[in-house]
Order: C-alpha cells, then structure tokens, then sequence
C-alpha cells in the first residue's frame, strides 16, 4: 500500500473537520436555545449534510478510472438519487415528526451552515492538492 493518500481521502478529511467543528457549535447552540428539538434538528441536519456530501466524493472514487461518458452518467445518476432520497428524507421528516419534537429551522439554519462549512474545507483542500493537469499538446505550423 503506498503511503501517499488519495485526493479524495485528502479531501473528505479537509471538508470533514471544518464541518464537524461547525455541527458541534451549531448543536450545542441549538440546543442552548431551542433545548432537545433543537438539538435533534441540528443533529439529523449534520447527519444528513455529512452523508450527502460524503456520497459525492465516494462517487467520484469510484469514477476515478472511467471514461468520460461513463463519469457523467455516474454523476447525473448520483445527483439525481441524492435529490430524490432527501426529498423522501424531508416529506419523511415533515409528515412523522411533529415541530415540537425536531426544531425546522434549526435543522435549516444547521444544514446551510454546514453545508458553507463542507464546501470550503472542499474547495481548501482541494486547492492545497496542486494538481498538475495535462495540457493538450500543442503543434507549432510548419
């Protein structure tokens, strides 16, 4: 096994902390203020934020080797199965909990955060990785 980690380890770890610092700030705030539903929302908010995006990058492991056909068709499917199940996830949400029991805007306001939170550790991360992508050869006229 070689040392080196791949970029999407380096990555998930860069996006990972940053939003585990802000949903341990954000459920402790939440619960200071809203008490257990607030906690509640900003808990499943983070659980959910992490597995979505989390989801993503899996994806574009497993893309890694693809052609490029295959890696958008990949992408569009996983796009539009994470829509699909969090839209399920939040009729879910809304039609068998009840507000008293998980706070919405604390489970919105938690998301967005984090979701800022994952974004910029992601694109941090990513831009520390110096990648070195091929040029295309370029044939001087004779």
């Amino acid at each position: 096994m070689s040392d080196q980690k791949s970029t999407e380890t380096i990555m998930l770890r860069g996006a990972l902390v940053p939003s585990l610092i802000v949903g341990v700030i954000a459920i402790a705030i939440s619960s200071i203020f809203a008490g257990l539903p607030g906690f509640l929302g900003g808990l499943i908010a983070q659980f959910v934020v992490i597995i979505y995006f989390a989801i993503h990058i899996g994806v574009s492991r497993i893309a890694r080797n693809l052609d490029p056909m295959s890696t958008m068709a990949l992408a569009v499917f996983s796009y539009f199965a994470k829509l699909l199940f969090l839209g399920v996830f939040l009729y879910l949400l809304s039609a068998f909990t009840s507000r008293e029991s998980i706070n919405r805007t604390t489970f919105g306001v938690t998301a967005i955060a984090l979701t800022f939170a994952w974004l910029g550790g992601e694109i941090a991360s990513f831009m520390k990785l110096r990648i070195h992508l091929p040029l295309p050869e370029t044939n001087p006229k004779k």
